[in-house]
């Protein structure tokens, strides 16, 4: 049996995915240690991500200890990869995905509906902001960073009246008392790849992709490729106003996708069903440009969409 080095983010999410993981590999019989490694994205907790770019703020240094041989599969969620991975590297697998929704987290009020008008909501994400804004355009929304704990003790303590996180995270961590309301995604489109795990390895390390096939799921794999295909359409990261859900339904793949501007007053919407995961992301992102994606795109940029900003 073999002996793996994961590398993982310092977070507690990000702690139990890794974990989750190595129990998975220490049941096949291998040996498997865990190295914490600080990311950027970790050390600048002051700025809304939206503000400072994303482009590998979570996944840099993990992947520069991958390069280096320090660690042999990195676990990451899934949306915070780059939707075109740094030469060198490859996902080794995709695992079966938790709840892919928002989820709407308060101490006094269980539904969005139920919040009194100009209410303070956090959330950091420009697609939930977008979205809220579009339902309930009276709301004051303000930044919310740092980890799960975090949040939901601002939350707490009072500083907000609702805030917003992805039910995937509260799930695994088991901090579901202040979850009031599972999104339905056709009210807020969740982001690309929420819920997913994604397993990274050096490219072309036959053996570790050997090893790590058994965690490969086809269904998560074929909707999440179908997202994160349309995000690269549209050239958007985790922290752009997109939106993407896909899923295999009768055999198919269905995907509705949004793209929106930050402050609600439009929101595009596209569904298709297909066969091809890339081929169906690409042609709705194809379509939702053409729509007047790119415009919008273009205003959140603040430059020509001609040239797209990765995550």
């Amino acid at each position: 049996m073999a002996r793996l080095r994961i590398g993982s983010r310092g977070s507690k999410l990000a702690v139990w995915q890794a974990n989750h993981i190595s129990a998975l590999l220490q049941a096949q019989g291998h040996e498997v240690e865990l190295e914490i490694i600080k990311t950027t994205g970790d050390k600048i907790l002051d700025v809304a991500l939206a503000k400072v770019g994303t482009k590998g703020m979570f996944t840099k240094e993990i992947e520069e200890a991958l390069a280096e041989g320090r660690v042999d599969l990195a676990v990451h969620s899934l949306k915070d990869l780059p939707t075109e991975l740094s030469a060198g590297f490859e996902i080794a697998a995709i695992t079966a995905r938790e709840n892919s929704q928002d989820v709407f987290c308060s101490v006094r009020h269980k539904r969005i509906d139920d919040l009194p008008n100009g209410a303070r909501v956090g959330t950091s994400s420009l697609r939930r902001q977008a979205q809220l804004k579009a339902l309930r355009p009276d709301l004051d929304i303000h930044p919310l960073r740092g980890n799960v704990d975090t949040r939901l003790r601002k939350l707490a303590e009072g500083e907000y009246e609702a805030i917003i996180l992805a039910a995937a995270g509260l799930n695994r961590l088991g901090k579901t008392d202040l979850m009031k309301q599972l999104i339905p995604k056709e009210i807020m489109c969740p982001a690309a790849g929420q819920g997913a795990l994604g397993i990274e390895i050096r490219a072309g390390d036959a053996t570790t992709r050997e090893l790590l096939a058994f965690l490969d799921d086809s269904n998560a794999r074929a909707a999440t490729t179908c997202e994160r295909a349309l995000l690269n359409k549209l050239g958007g990261g985790c922290q752009v106003p997109i939106g993407a859900a896909a899923e295999v339904r009768h055999g198919r793949l269905h995907l509705d996708a949004i793209v929106a501007s930050p402050d609600g007053s439009k929101i595009l919407r596209e569904s298709r069903d297909g066969d091809d995961p890339e081929k169906l992301g690409s042609e709705v992102g194809e379509t939702l440009l053409r729509r007047g994606g790119d415009a919008i795109l273009e205003e959140v940029y603040g430059r020509s969409f001609a040239v797209p900003q990765q995550p």
